[in-house]
């Protein structure tokens, strides 16, 4: 059994059609006898007023446990001093202005804030029950269950409020703005439970889908959407232009009590059901039962900084639910369990109004913070090209930034030609093939990683490739000129450098050539010496594996 904790005194305009209550005594207020949760009266009344008194009502399973649900790191809620402890039950935001509404106070039910954090009171026009306000076309409209003519109050600058005439004295519960258009929806009336400004003060009847208790109406994409807290399976109604309504299929008969747009969807949460209290649609026609994060009495519903937020005025430490989808919802610990009525978000920040608590009835949220930039790698550095053989063989060093992701691949591009070659993070070195010996080339490189290609590095140095030549040796021969005993060999190569050559020599009476001593390395020049003291005539040649020098003949001396 459900039991409402420190009852309101409902108007009976205010209480749904065919719900009854039974007063157990001065303190509890609860469904008559055989009656299911169900007959808790719409939240988006925020429990009010009887004789303009708002008052807590907590819903409270008896013998349950509650258990606090903390928030997450990075969403945390701050208590902010409100401009006086009056009964706030909306808050909106507009032209760089926080401005909220009361049903309770004396000439001051209006209060305004900058930034969230400092609240100033302003004067009411009426002590109306104002119950929603909303900014569009240059200005703050507000409308109210209460009064006589005078249910709407506009201001220019949230600042200075004028009393409007009303066109009946419907239980005026929500108000919104789209295309042109301010319109407000009703839980009374018969027929007319609906009216339309173009400018906020003058104002139509139009009439509803049906007679439903609409506790809450909102626009997005081109379309009017409307909730109800009564209803056979018809708590949805719809408009394309705020005149000519249609009702749509709920999928559950929750009391839904607020309804807004973001994201390509509408969201509707719920006073009461059971896992069931969100709704969503993309078109405000077709309706899918989502699964909220408690089943506490929420509120109001809104979005903003790609986020969707609902508070509630019942559940411990857990009076605020969040959701980036509409459909995934998580609990949030709310900066006090005051009762919830509004929230708002406006300058990157939420803001959220009670009717009740001691001088902080305003918390303040910032939104998650948005994810880490996703950024590609900075360019390469400091390339350099080495020629080579129809090819070039590039080396460089990594960029200082790897961006948001690691590097995986580094990409080598000639100019001209477009040639390139790939190589995987971490090497930094890429032989470009298939280019043109003769041509000048410069080379750039650039990264990937997860967030895409980097940029290109500055070019390289100019490189040529050249056809390499075969390896061979060629050498000349002739005697000491000072020491006529002492043969001389030069050899010059070309692609021997740093390679051993060997010499073969012959002597009169041999047929064969033998190794001789004194095997030579090739200096870097390409050349080498060798010599060998002998007066008799020499045959001689060197070689390097299969590659052979021509052969030299020394004259005897």
């Amino acid at each position: 059994m459900w039991v409402n904790r420190a009852p309101p005194d409902l108007p009976p305009s205010l209480v749904p059609e065919g719900r009854s209550f039974v007063r157990r005594s001065s303190m509890s207020l609860q469904p008559a006898f055989g009656q299911s949760r169900a007959a808790v009266p719409t939240a988006r009344l925020r429990a009010v007023l009887g004789s303009l008194v708002l008052v807590t009502m907590v819903l409270v399973p008896l013998g349950a446990s509650s258990v606090a649900v903390a928030a997450p790191a990075g969403f945390d809620w701050t208590s902010q001093t409100s401009a006086a402890d009056n009964a706030w039950l909306s808050v909106t935001y507009g032209n760089g202005l926080f401005v909220a509404v009361a049903a309770s106070g004396t000439g001051n039910r209006v209060m305004t804030s900058p930034d969230g954090i400092t609240w100033t009171s302003r004067t009411s026009p009426a002590d109306n029950g104002w119950i929603s306000v909303t900014y569009g076309g240059g200005l703050f409209v507000a409308v109210s269950y209460s009064g006589a003519g005078n249910r709407v109050m506009t201001s220019p600058d949230g600042i200075t409020w004028t009393s409007r005439t009303s066109p009946a004295d419907n239980d005026w519960i929500s108000v919104t703005y789209g295309n042109g258009l301010f319109v407000a929806v009703a839980a009374s009336g018969t027929g007319n439970r609906v009216m339309t400004s173009p400018d906020g003060i003058t104002w139509t009847i139009r009439t509803s889908a049906a007679d439903n208790f609409w506790s809450s109406v909102t626009y997005g994409n081109g379309l009017f959407v409307a909730v109800s807290g009564d209803g056979i399976g018809s708590r949805v109604m719809t408009s394309p232009d705020g005149i000519t309504w249609t009702s749509r299929t709920s999928p559950t008969d929750n009391d839904w009590s607020s309804v807004t747009y973001g994201g390509g969807l509408f969201v509707a949460v719920a006073g009461y059901g059971t896992g069931n209290q969100v709704m969503t649609s993309p078109d405000g026609i077709t309706w899918t039962s989502r699964a909220s994060a408690a089943d506490n009495v929420w509120n109001e519903v809104t979005y903003g900084g790609g986020l969707f937020v609902a508070v509630s005025f019942s559940g411990i430490g857990d009076r605020v639910m969040t959701s980036p989808d509409g459909i995934l919802w998580t609990s949030r610990t709310p900066a006090a369990d005051n009762d919830w009525s509004s929230v708002a978000y406006g300058g990157g920040l939420f803001v959220a109004v009670s009717f009740s608590g001691t001088g902080n009835r305003v918390m303040t949220s910032p939104p998650p913070p948005p994810p880490p930039p996703v950024y590609p790698p900075g360019a390469p550095t400091g390339l350099t090209a080495v020629a080579g053989d129809a090819s070039a063989s590039v080396s460089w060093m990594a960029p200082s930034d790897s961006g948001s992701y690691p590097m995986s691949t580094y990409q080598v591009t000639s100019a001209p030609g477009g040639r390139s070659c790939l190589v995987s993070a971490p090497a930094l070195t890429c032989t470009v093939s298939g280019l043109t010996n003769g041509t000048s080339y410069t080379f750039t490189v650039r990264a990937l990683n997860g967030a895409g290609w980097g940029s290109d590095s500055a070019p390289s140095n100019a490189v040529t490739p050249r056809a390499t030549p075969k390896p061979s040796i060629v050498i000349t021969a002739s005697r000491d000129a000072a020491d006529t005993r002492v043969v001389r060999v030069t050899g010059t190569t070309t692609g021997l450098v740093g390679e051993q050559v060997t010499p073969w020599v012959r002597f009169p009476g041999q047929t064969t050539f033998t190794a001789g001593t004194g095997v030579r390395t090739v200096a870097a020049d390409g050349t080498f010496e060798w010599s060998r003291a002998t007066g008799k005539k020499v045959h001689a040649y060197f070689t390097h594996g299969s590659i052979k020098s021509n052969t030299v003949v020394i004259a005897s001396r």
